[in-house]
């Protein structure tokens, strides 16, 4: 009889998979709360420092810009020094990019955002990666747990903004630097996985071994040529476009209804609140269906509900926006897990990953702008919000192509 594993060696296993449980968590509780502390603040930034209009809309937009231009560079970093050495020396550049932003010094804040879309950018691309490699199984499940806390931390560190900024006589300031430390904190609890030494071999014998029975698609390159790839990016490009615009301009559109500033606030947090649930509700789903189109198409079927109502009935609001919380945490489940779900190891993952991500958030960056200069042009929002409806089409039609369970080492090109 084969020898049982003995008890220390089962306990060093446990304990492995819990601080990567962990570091994962922690990795996700990073990605967004520096950039939501910022818009709850950026009436103080701007008094402080003299921006206009125009220069405070481009600094709440360069962190997501920043997606679209790093995220390419992500697999090839991975491959080159190791998928955790990747994140984690994400985390600490965002953690220096954050101290940065948040210093008296001219033109900090311009570098110090930059450096946080950096860094995000790289996290954005390559978590998938860690999840697809760590559980291959249970890759919507883990997923779903990570975007909804994710959301939550974004809704915490939007909410404790303004509060924080009152604190102390360093405010705004203070307000969107106190983040470095759940950055350096998730570096701490990272840390043990550094001292990996054969992550990048393993990540080398997992691609040949894939490579026997599969056509190896380990670089971002052959992605841009593969058709099922561009529905994946296609998907999540609107669907964040859905997202940005609604945390861009949502309160604004309330607003032109009658409803008050107070109450378009807690529309927000009601949304970024529904959007933990929908993220929970969509990971449960996942693995239960053997495709994900029929989803998508819910999902989607909120959306375009949710526009059509505001664009007919704004007097039921608080509706509406439960519908947009419900379907943005859904489909940010759904996008993040095709990574894992369309490719067959973590390697192609993070090649689809930094693909979608690099094109679907130029998209997301963009599609406030255009909501914006609709509404400038016509002096309503009826045309902005027939764009949403349009738009909630276009995510239904991507999702069933995307949604449809198959893998990109098996479709064929464009």
């Amino acid at each position: 009889m084969p020898a049982s594993p003995l008890p220390s060696a089962r306990a060093d296993r446990t304990a492995r998979a819990g601080l990567m449980l962990a570091g994962i968590l922690l990795l996700a509780a990073n990605l967004r709360a520096s950039i939501t502390s910022a818009g709850p603040v950026l009436g103080e930034i701007r008094a402080d420092l003299g921006f206009g209009s125009a220069a405070a809309s481009f600094l709440i937009a360069l962190p997501v810009i920043g997606f679209a231009v790093f995220s390419p560079f992500a697999p090839a970093l991975a491959r080159r020094v190791g998928l955790e050495w990747a994140l984690g020396g994400s985390l600490l550049v965002l953690a220096g990019a954050i101290i940065l932003r948040s210093l008296p010094v001219p033109g900090a804040i311009w570098v110090g955002t930059v450096g946080l879309g950096a860094a995000i950018a790289i996290l954005n691309v390559l978590i998938p990666a860690l999840v697809k490699r760590e559980y291959p199984h249970r890759v919507g499940a883990m997923t779903g747990i990570y975007s909804a806390l994710q959301s939550g931390v974004a809704a915490v560190a939007a909410g404790l903004a303004v509060p924080i900024a009152g604190m102390t006589a360093a405010g705004w300031r203070l307000s969107i630097g106190v983040w470095a430390a759940l950055a350096l904190i998730g570096f701490a609890v990272f840390l043990p996985q550094l001292r990996r030494r054969h992550t990048v071999m393993e990540g080398r014998q997992d691609a040949a071994a894939d490579a026997v029975v599969d056509p190896p698609i380990p670089r971002l390159g052959s992605m841009w040529r593969n058709r099922l790839a561009w529905w994946v990016t296609i998907y999540l490009g609107l669907q964040s476009t859905i997202y940005y615009t609604v945390i861009t301009w949502w309160p604004a559109i309330e607003r032109s209804s009658g409803v008050s500033p107070l109450a378009a606030g807690w529309h927000q947090f009601i949304f970024q609140t529904m959007g933990i649930v929908g993220s929970l509700v969509g990971a449960a789903l996942l693995h239960r269906l053997h495709s994900q189109s029929g989803l998508t198409v819910i999902a989607a079927a909120l959306v375009t509900v949710a526009a059509a109502g505001q664009l007919l009935l704004p007097a039921w609001g608080i509706v509406w926006i439960l519908f947009l919380g419900l379907a943005g945490g859904s489909q940010i489940t759904i996008a993040l897990s095709l990574f894992g779900l369309r490719t067959h190891n973590h390697e192609h993952a993070a090649s689809l990953s930094g693909m979608a991500q690099s094109v679907g958030y130029l998209l997301a960056a963009f599609g406030p702008i255009l909501v914006g200069v609709l509404h400038d042009a016509t002096g309503s929002w009826e045309v902005p919000l027939t764009m949403l409806l349009i738009i909630s089409i276009g995510i239904a039609a991507f999702g069933v192509l995307a949604g449809r369970p198959r893998f990109i080492e098996d479709t064929g090109r464009l």
